[in-house]
Parts: structure tokens; sequence; C-alpha cells
């Protein structure tokens, strides 16, 4: 698989367009950090029993943050080609809306390389935990629009969502 001489070539393909993981030995590690956010849709039942904690499968915001400070660790684990990092800090804010659940999360490292997956992963998994603790109410929750908001440090430099 060949690319023009213009296009940058895909860092996750050797010469022969084989499937690599990207050699990051060499690489300083850098202060990194993302920030990625999604959101849970629920019915106005869920809302309400979400507001006042009457879920019949207990806290369903803790559970969700714990959920996913946890699958940002285990990020490597999910997505093949993805690196075994230290994530030396996590956060996973969860905000009751007029329509669901709010999340947020944010990932820091001092790695070689970023840490977009585990915010990513980390809104993820949180948003599949709060399903899984209110589907009982009602199994028509959806998971929406899950998405990076901001990355800091490494080679490429800072991004943030226009």
């Amino acid at each position: 698989m060949t690319q023009p001489e213009s296009v940058q070539p895909f860092t996750h393909l050797d010469a022969a367009g084989q499937a690599r993981m990207v050699d990051v030995t060499e690489k300083t590690p850098t202060v990194r950090s993302a920030t990625a956010r999604g959101s849970v849709l629920c019915s106005p039942q869920i809302i309400a029993a979400l507001k006042d904690g009457s879920t019949p499968k207990g806290d369903v915001l803790a559970v969700a943050r714990i959920a996913g400070i946890q699958g940002a660790k285990r990020t490597a684990e999910l997505l093949p080609l993805a690196h075994v990092i230290g994530v030396h800090g996590a956060t996973v804010d969860l905000i009751i809306t007029d329509h669901g659940v709010e999340i947020e999360a944010t990932v820091r490292t001092a790695d070689r390389t970023g840490v977009e997956m585990e915010a990513l992963t980390a809104v993820s998994v949180a948003a599949l935990a709060v399903v899984d603790m209110v589907k009982g109410l009602d199994k028509s929750v959806a998971i929406e629009r899950i998405e990076l908001l901001a990355k800091t440090g490494g080679k490429s430099g800072d991004w943030v969502r226009p």
C-alpha cells in the first residue's frame, strides 16, 4: 500500500501495509493530558431517579466515575495498537442534566505518547456503566457523541476542539 509523496505515511502501518505498533522507545517522556466528553441520553423517569437517588442498583454516578478511571488505566488491553503507559492522573466528572448524564474525563501522564485514547476510553466506559446501572428502569438509554475536547503536550503540541 504505497502513498503519494505529499501524504503523511500512516504511522501504524509498516512498509508492506501491515498493522504495527509504533515504536516510541527513543521518544522523551513529556507531560501530556487529554480531555474528552460524551453523554448518556435518559428518559425523564431515569433522570428523576438519578436526582433523588432511587435507582435500584445504587449510586450510578459513583460507579460510573470509578469505571471510567479504571477504563483509562486499561486502555492498552482494549485497543491492540495502544501503548501501555502510566496513567498518572484521571478525573471523570458526571453531571445530571435535563436530558441525561454528561461525562467529561481528563487523563494526565508523563510518558512517551499521548493519552487521548485513555480519555476517550474513560468517557466510553463511564457511559457504559451508567447504561448498565439504569437499563432496568428504561432500556431506551443511549450513548451519544463521545469526542476529544483537547490535548496538551507531545510532538504535535496542544489542540483544542474548535
